[in-house]
Protein backbone atom coordinates (compact mmCIF):
# COMPACT_ATOMS: atom_id res chain seq x y z
CA UNK A 1 0.00 0.00 0.00
CA UNK A 2 1.20 3.85 -0.32
CA UNK A 3 -0.37 7.35 -0.52
CA UNK A 4 -1.15 7.14 -3.99
CA UNK A 5 -3.82 5.12 -3.58
CA UNK A 6 -5.62 8.71 -2.89
CA UNK A 7 -4.74 9.84 -6.39
CA UNK A 8 -6.77 13.12 -7.56
CA UNK A 9 -10.58 11.67 -8.97
CA UNK A 10 -12.91 14.21 -9.99
CA UNK A 11 -16.71 14.11 -9.43
CA UNK A 12 -18.27 13.16 -12.99
CA UNK A 13 -20.33 16.23 -14.70
CA UNK A 14 -23.44 14.14 -14.76
CA UNK A 15 -23.41 13.64 -10.77
CA UNK A 16 -22.20 16.82 -10.58
CA UNK A 17 -25.14 18.70 -12.00
CA UNK A 18 -27.39 17.40 -8.84
CA UNK A 19 -25.99 19.36 -6.20
CA UNK A 20 -28.27 22.41 -7.75
CA UNK A 21 -31.48 20.35 -7.26
CA UNK A 22 -29.93 19.07 -3.86
CA UNK A 23 -29.06 22.68 -2.54
CA UNK A 24 -32.52 24.03 -3.67
CA UNK A 25 -34.43 21.37 -2.09
CA UNK A 26 -32.79 21.78 1.10
CA UNK A 27 -32.94 25.62 1.11
CA UNK A 28 -36.71 24.91 1.13
CA UNK A 29 -36.57 22.13 3.63
CA UNK A 30 -34.51 23.28 6.17
CA UNK A 31 -35.42 27.53 5.77
CA UNK A 32 -35.82 27.72 9.59
CA UNK A 33 -33.86 25.00 10.98
CA UNK A 34 -31.85 25.98 13.91
CA UNK A 35 -28.09 26.02 14.25
CA UNK A 36 -27.85 23.91 16.78
CA UNK A 37 -29.55 21.20 15.22
CA UNK A 38 -27.26 21.41 12.33
CA UNK A 39 -24.63 20.69 14.86
CA UNK A 40 -26.12 17.09 14.75
CA UNK A 41 -26.63 16.38 11.18
CA UNK A 42 -25.80 12.46 10.49
CA UNK A 43 -26.97 11.91 14.38
CA UNK A 44 -30.78 14.01 13.44
CA UNK A 45 -33.58 11.90 13.41
CA UNK A 46 -36.27 13.36 11.59
CA UNK A 47 -38.64 10.60 9.56
CA UNK A 48 -40.28 12.80 8.03
CA UNK A 49 -37.27 14.27 5.93
CA UNK A 50 -36.27 11.26 5.76
CA UNK A 51 -39.68 10.14 3.66
CA UNK A 52 -39.45 13.76 2.17
CA UNK A 53 -35.68 12.59 0.77
CA UNK A 54 -37.07 8.91 -0.41
CA UNK A 55 -39.56 10.98 -2.17
CA UNK A 56 -36.95 13.01 -4.19
CA UNK A 57 -35.44 9.55 -5.11
CA UNK A 58 -31.62 10.21 -3.07
CA UNK A 59 -32.26 7.23 -0.10
CA UNK A 60 -30.86 4.12 -1.35
CA UNK A 61 -30.35 6.01 -4.64
CA UNK A 62 -27.21 3.67 -5.96
CA UNK A 63 -29.18 0.82 -5.10
CA UNK A 64 -30.82 -1.00 -8.51
CA UNK A 65 -33.94 0.65 -9.87
CA UNK A 66 -35.54 -3.15 -9.44
CA UNK A 67 -35.72 -2.49 -5.97
CA UNK A 68 -36.53 1.15 -5.57
CA UNK A 69 -33.07 2.36 -6.16
CA UNK A 70 -32.02 4.90 -8.83
CA UNK A 71 -28.65 3.13 -10.26
CA UNK A 72 -27.07 6.29 -9.40
CA UNK A 73 -23.22 5.92 -9.32
CA UNK A 74 -21.16 6.37 -6.09
CA UNK A 75 -20.05 10.07 -6.77
CA UNK A 76 -23.66 10.70 -7.34
CA UNK A 77 -24.58 9.67 -3.80
CA UNK A 78 -21.50 10.84 -2.45
CA UNK A 79 -23.10 14.50 -4.59
CA UNK A 80 -25.69 14.44 -2.23
CA UNK A 81 -24.47 13.13 1.25
CA UNK A 82 -22.24 16.02 0.96
CA UNK A 83 -24.55 18.96 0.56
CA UNK A 84 -27.15 16.69 3.15
CA UNK A 85 -23.77 17.38 5.85
CA UNK A 86 -22.61 20.65 4.84
CA UNK A 87 -25.98 21.45 5.56
CA UNK A 88 -26.88 20.07 8.95
CA UNK A 89 -29.43 18.03 7.78
CA UNK A 90 -31.28 15.68 9.99
CA UNK A 91 -30.08 12.18 7.77
CA UNK A 92 -30.24 10.10 11.17
CA UNK A 93 -33.38 8.07 10.40
CA UNK A 94 -32.64 6.68 7.34
CA UNK A 95 -28.39 6.98 7.23
CA UNK A 96 -27.54 3.56 8.16
CA UNK A 97 -29.68 1.85 6.15
CA UNK A 98 -28.56 3.85 3.17
CA UNK A 99 -25.02 3.78 3.96
CA UNK A 100 -24.84 0.10 4.80
CA UNK A 101 -27.54 -2.19 5.22
CA UNK A 102 -28.85 -1.78 1.54
CA UNK A 103 -25.90 -2.40 0.03
CA UNK A 104 -25.30 -5.36 2.59
CA UNK A 105 -28.96 -6.90 1.66
CA UNK A 106 -28.26 -5.98 -2.09
CA UNK A 107 -24.63 -8.34 -2.00
CA UNK A 108 -25.58 -10.94 0.34
CA UNK A 109 -29.09 -11.25 0.73
CA UNK A 110 -31.40 -13.55 -0.87
CA UNK A 111 -34.32 -12.59 -3.36
CA UNK A 112 -36.60 -13.02 -0.73
CA UNK A 113 -34.66 -10.23 1.65
CA UNK A 114 -34.31 -8.13 -1.06
CA UNK A 115 -37.72 -7.89 -2.19
CA UNK A 116 -38.77 -7.45 1.53
CA UNK A 117 -36.20 -4.51 2.50
CA UNK A 118 -34.70 -2.61 -0.49
CA UNK A 119 -37.88 -1.28 -1.61
CA UNK A 120 -38.81 0.56 1.77
CA UNK A 121 -35.54 1.53 2.76
CA UNK A 122 -35.60 3.61 -0.30
CA UNK A 123 -38.80 5.05 0.61
CA UNK A 124 -37.06 6.06 3.69
CA UNK A 125 -39.45 4.21 5.49
CA UNK A 126 -37.50 1.48 7.39
CA UNK A 127 -34.58 2.08 9.41
CA UNK A 128 -31.32 -0.38 10.17
CA UNK A 129 -29.08 -0.26 13.07
CA UNK A 130 -25.54 -2.03 13.00
CA UNK A 131 -24.69 -4.75 15.54
CA UNK A 132 -21.10 -4.97 15.78
CA UNK A 133 -19.43 -3.66 19.13
CA UNK A 134 -20.30 -5.60 22.42
CA UNK A 135 -19.29 -5.78 25.96
CA UNK A 136 -15.91 -6.15 26.85
CA UNK A 137 -14.63 -6.65 23.31
CA UNK A 138 -13.61 -3.08 23.01
CA UNK A 139 -12.92 -2.47 19.68
CA UNK A 140 -11.68 -6.16 19.58
CA UNK A 141 -14.48 -6.73 17.41
CA UNK A 142 -13.37 -10.74 16.76
CA UNK A 143 -13.79 -11.37 20.41
CA UNK A 144 -17.52 -11.44 20.39
CA UNK A 145 -19.21 -13.10 22.40
CA UNK A 146 -23.25 -12.61 21.26
CA UNK A 147 -24.32 -16.65 20.02
CA UNK A 148 -26.37 -18.23 17.53
CA UNK A 149 -27.07 -21.89 17.86
CA UNK A 150 -29.26 -23.82 15.56
CA UNK A 151 -32.64 -25.69 16.85
CA UNK A 152 -34.59 -27.63 13.96
CA UNK A 153 -34.88 -24.69 11.02
CA UNK A 154 -34.58 -21.83 13.66
CA UNK A 155 -31.76 -20.01 15.15
CA UNK A 156 -31.79 -18.65 18.78
CA UNK A 157 -29.66 -16.12 20.05
CA UNK A 158 -28.39 -14.72 23.07
CA UNK A 159 -25.91 -11.95 24.21
CA UNK A 160 -25.47 -8.28 24.09
CA UNK A 161 -24.48 -5.32 21.89
CA UNK A 162 -23.78 -1.85 23.08
CA UNK A 163 -23.37 1.46 21.55
CA UNK A 164 -25.76 0.80 18.98
CA UNK A 165 -27.08 3.68 17.09
CA UNK A 166 -30.36 4.21 16.77
CA UNK A 167 -31.59 0.73 18.23
CA UNK A 168 -34.26 2.16 20.16
CA UNK A 169 -35.93 3.72 16.53
CA UNK A 170 -34.95 1.25 14.12
CA UNK A 171 -36.65 -1.55 12.67
CA UNK A 172 -34.18 -3.81 11.96
CA UNK A 173 -30.26 -4.70 13.56
CA UNK A 174 -27.49 -6.05 11.07
CA UNK A 175 -26.16 -8.18 13.25
CA UNK A 176 -23.04 -10.06 13.88
CA UNK A 177 -22.90 -13.07 15.61
CA UNK A 178 -21.31 -16.40 16.49
CA UNK A 179 -22.56 -19.21 15.27
CA UNK A 180 -19.37 -21.53 15.42
CA UNK A 181 -15.70 -21.93 15.78
CA UNK A 182 -12.62 -22.17 14.37
CA UNK A 183 -8.69 -22.00 14.49
CA UNK A 184 -9.32 -17.98 14.34
CA UNK A 185 -11.54 -16.08 16.26
CA UNK A 186 -12.54 -14.36 12.95
CA UNK A 187 -14.19 -17.70 11.68
CA UNK A 188 -17.73 -18.77 13.08
CA UNK A 189 -19.17 -15.41 12.70
CA UNK A 190 -22.42 -14.68 10.56
CA UNK A 191 -24.73 -12.16 9.97
CA UNK A 192 -28.31 -11.67 10.78
CA UNK A 193 -30.92 -9.38 9.79
CA UNK A 194 -32.79 -9.11 13.23
CA UNK A 195 -36.73 -7.94 13.02
CA UNK A 196 -36.04 -5.49 15.95
CA UNK A 197 -40.12 -5.98 17.41
CA UNK A 198 -39.55 -10.00 18.47
CA UNK A 199 -39.96 -10.90 21.85
CA UNK A 200 -36.56 -11.60 23.55
CA UNK A 201 -35.03 -8.71 22.81
CA UNK A 202 -34.65 -5.41 25.64
CA UNK A 203 -33.11 -1.82 24.05
CA UNK A 204 -32.02 0.63 26.87
CA UNK A 205 -31.18 3.97 25.60
CA UNK A 206 -27.73 5.26 26.68
CA UNK A 207 -27.50 9.04 27.52
CA UNK A 208 -24.91 11.20 26.43
CA UNK A 209 -23.02 13.83 27.76
CA UNK A 210 -25.53 16.30 25.96
CA UNK A 211 -28.64 14.52 27.49
CA UNK A 212 -29.22 12.98 23.97
CA UNK A 213 -30.21 9.25 23.54
CA UNK A 214 -28.16 8.21 20.45
CA UNK A 215 -26.44 4.94 21.83
CA UNK A 216 -28.25 1.77 23.00
CA UNK A 217 -27.86 -1.47 24.90
CA UNK A 218 -29.25 -4.18 22.90
CA UNK A 219 -29.79 -7.75 24.69
CA UNK A 220 -30.87 -10.72 22.93
CA UNK A 221 -32.66 -13.89 25.39
CA UNK A 222 -33.48 -16.55 24.11
CA UNK A 223 -34.40 -14.75 20.41
CA UNK A 224 -35.74 -17.25 18.29
CA UNK A 225 -35.09 -15.85 14.45
CA UNK A 226 -36.59 -18.21 11.65
CA UNK A 227 -33.72 -19.21 8.91
CA UNK A 228 -34.03 -16.25 6.75
CA UNK A 229 -32.85 -14.15 8.95
CA UNK A 230 -29.30 -15.34 7.76
CA UNK A 231 -27.73 -12.78 5.31
CA UNK A 232 -25.41 -13.95 3.04
CA UNK A 233 -23.01 -16.93 3.99
CA UNK A 234 -22.70 -18.96 7.49
CA UNK A 235 -19.39 -18.59 8.97
CA UNK A 236 -18.43 -15.31 5.92
CA UNK A 237 -19.56 -12.70 8.65
CA UNK A 238 -16.15 -11.42 9.16
CA UNK A 239 -15.41 -11.20 5.66
CA UNK A 240 -19.04 -9.73 4.84
CA UNK A 241 -18.73 -7.69 7.86
CA UNK A 242 -15.35 -6.05 6.80
CA UNK A 243 -16.75 -4.69 3.35
CA UNK A 244 -19.30 -3.42 5.25
CA UNK A 245 -16.68 -1.22 7.60
CA UNK A 246 -14.95 0.58 4.25
CA UNK A 247 -18.80 1.94 3.68
CA UNK A 248 -19.05 3.21 7.15
CA UNK A 249 -15.17 4.78 7.04
CA UNK A 250 -14.97 6.38 3.45
CA UNK A 251 -17.85 9.14 3.25
CA UNK A 252 -17.75 12.68 4.01
CA UNK A 253 -19.48 12.43 7.00
CA UNK A 254 -16.04 10.99 8.20
CA UNK A 255 -14.77 14.55 8.15
CA UNK A 256 -17.96 16.64 8.06
CA UNK A 257 -19.17 15.93 11.44
CA UNK A 258 -18.17 19.71 13.07
CA UNK A 259 -18.56 21.52 9.59
CA UNK A 260 -21.40 23.12 11.39
CA UNK A 261 -19.23 24.98 13.97
CA UNK A 262 -16.97 26.16 11.58
CA UNK A 263 -19.38 27.93 9.54
CA UNK A 264 -20.58 29.76 12.92
CA UNK A 265 -16.80 30.07 13.75
CA UNK A 266 -16.38 32.20 10.50
CA UNK A 267 -19.66 34.20 11.35
CA UNK A 268 -18.48 35.05 14.47
CA UNK A 269 -14.90 36.31 13.54
CA UNK A 270 -16.44 38.37 10.71
CA UNK A 271 -15.38 39.89 7.65
CA UNK A 272 -12.50 41.53 9.09
CA UNK A 273 -10.02 38.57 10.80
CA UNK A 274 -6.86 39.15 12.79
CA UNK A 275 -3.58 37.56 11.36
CA UNK A 276 -4.02 34.24 13.52
CA UNK A 277 -8.03 33.77 12.97
CA UNK A 278 -6.83 33.45 9.26
CA UNK A 279 -4.33 31.63 9.56
CA UNK A 280 -6.04 28.56 11.68
CA UNK A 281 -8.91 29.40 9.29
CA UNK A 282 -7.07 28.71 6.18
CA UNK A 283 -5.34 25.88 7.38
CA UNK A 284 -8.58 23.97 8.82
CA UNK A 285 -9.65 24.82 4.44
CA UNK A 286 -6.83 23.14 3.39
CA UNK A 287 -7.38 20.30 5.64
CA UNK A 288 -10.90 19.74 4.58
CA UNK A 289 -9.85 20.02 0.67
CA UNK A 290 -7.30 17.60 1.37
CA UNK A 291 -9.93 15.11 3.65
CA UNK A 292 -12.63 16.01 0.42
CA UNK A 293 -10.24 14.58 -2.07
CA UNK A 294 -9.02 11.40 -0.50
CA UNK A 295 -12.49 10.68 0.24
CA UNK A 296 -13.29 11.23 -3.41
CA UNK A 297 -10.35 8.48 -4.14
CA UNK A 298 -12.03 6.41 -1.74
CA UNK A 299 -15.46 6.65 -4.14
CA UNK A 300 -13.91 6.35 -6.70
CA UNK A 301 -12.40 2.62 -5.61
CA UNK A 302 -15.88 2.11 -4.65
CA UNK A 303 -17.20 2.55 -8.09
CA UNK A 304 -14.72 -0.30 -9.74
CA UNK A 305 -16.15 -2.54 -7.25
CA UNK A 306 -13.10 -2.32 -4.86
CA UNK A 307 -12.92 -2.95 -1.16
CA UNK A 308 -10.93 0.15 0.08
CA UNK A 309 -10.76 -0.92 3.66
CA UNK A 310 -7.10 0.07 4.37
CA UNK A 311 -7.89 3.56 2.45
CA UNK A 312 -10.84 4.20 4.13
CA UNK A 313 -9.33 3.39 8.01
CA UNK A 314 -6.28 6.53 6.90
CA UNK A 315 -9.31 8.62 5.85
CA UNK A 316 -11.66 7.56 8.95
CA UNK A 317 -8.45 7.92 11.34
CA UNK A 318 -6.95 11.53 9.38
CA UNK A 319 -11.00 13.37 9.64
CA UNK A 320 -11.25 12.23 13.24
CA UNK A 321 -8.82 14.44 14.26
CA UNK A 322 -9.94 17.08 12.29
CA UNK A 323 -13.00 16.67 13.32
CA UNK A 324 -12.14 17.28 16.97
CA UNK A 325 -9.57 20.19 16.51
CA UNK A 326 -12.45 22.43 15.22
CA UNK A 327 -13.79 22.68 18.59
CA UNK A 328 -10.25 23.42 20.46
CA UNK A 329 -9.00 25.51 17.69
CA UNK A 330 -12.80 27.75 18.01
CA UNK A 331 -12.06 28.28 21.40
CA UNK A 332 -8.42 29.90 20.71
CA UNK A 333 -9.50 32.15 17.77
CA UNK A 334 -12.98 33.63 18.90
CA UNK A 335 -13.77 35.33 22.69
CA UNK A 336 -17.23 33.56 23.11
CA UNK A 337 -17.59 30.79 26.14
CA UNK A 338 -19.59 28.02 24.87
CA UNK A 339 -22.81 27.35 26.65
CA UNK A 340 -25.90 25.32 26.68
CA UNK A 341 -28.31 27.57 27.85
CA UNK A 342 -29.00 30.64 25.98
CA UNK A 343 -26.19 32.77 24.05
CA UNK A 344 -25.56 32.64 20.60
CA UNK A 345 -26.09 30.24 17.69
CA UNK A 346 -21.74 29.96 17.93
CA UNK A 347 -21.79 29.37 21.44
CA UNK A 348 -24.63 26.61 21.40
CA UNK A 349 -23.10 25.03 18.56
CA UNK A 350 -19.25 25.01 20.75
CA UNK A 351 -21.17 24.10 23.91
CA UNK A 352 -22.88 20.56 21.93
CA UNK A 353 -19.94 19.59 19.57
CA UNK A 354 -16.95 19.73 22.49
CA UNK A 355 -19.11 17.47 24.69
CA UNK A 356 -19.44 15.38 21.45
CA UNK A 357 -16.28 15.48 19.72
CA UNK A 358 -14.34 12.67 22.15
CA UNK A 359 -17.15 10.09 20.66
CA UNK A 360 -15.66 10.57 17.09
CA UNK A 361 -12.19 8.64 17.15
CA UNK A 362 -14.79 5.79 18.95
CA UNK A 363 -16.95 5.76 16.64
CA UNK A 364 -16.39 3.46 13.50
CA UNK A 365 -13.30 1.59 15.21
CA UNK A 366 -11.01 3.26 17.70
CA UNK A 367 -7.69 5.01 16.42
CA UNK A 368 -5.92 2.00 17.89
CA UNK A 369 -7.23 -0.15 15.63
CA UNK A 370 -7.58 1.57 12.57
CA UNK A 371 -3.84 2.79 13.05
CA UNK A 372 -3.30 -1.04 13.51
CA UNK A 373 -4.80 -1.81 9.36
CA UNK A 374 -2.74 1.16 8.41
CA UNK A 375 0.24 -0.22 9.95
CA UNK A 376 -0.66 -3.85 8.62
CA UNK A 377 -1.55 -2.38 5.04
CA UNK A 378 2.07 -0.33 5.01
CA UNK A 379 3.67 -3.68 5.97
CA UNK A 380 4.67 -2.31 9.09
CA UNK A 381 3.22 -5.18 11.16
Amino acid sequence: MSLDQFKYSRIPPEAEALRADVRAFLKDALHDYPAIRRADSWMGFNAEFSRRLGAQGWVGMALPKQYGGGDASPFARYVVIEELLAAGAPVSAHWFADRQSGPQILHYGTEVQRERHLAAICRGEQYFCIGMSEPNSGSDLASIKTSARRVGKQWVVNGQKVWTTNAHRSHYMIALIRTGEGSKRQEGLSQFIIDLSLPGITIRPIRDLTGAEHFNEVFFDELVLDADALIGTEGQGWAQCTAELAFERSGPERFLSSIALLHTLIDAIGQHPDALQAKEIGRLTARLSTLRTMSLAVTAQLAQGKNPAWEASVLKDLGAVFEQEIPELAQLLCDVPPTSQGGTDHAQVLAYLTQMAPSFSLRGGTREILRGIIARGLGMR
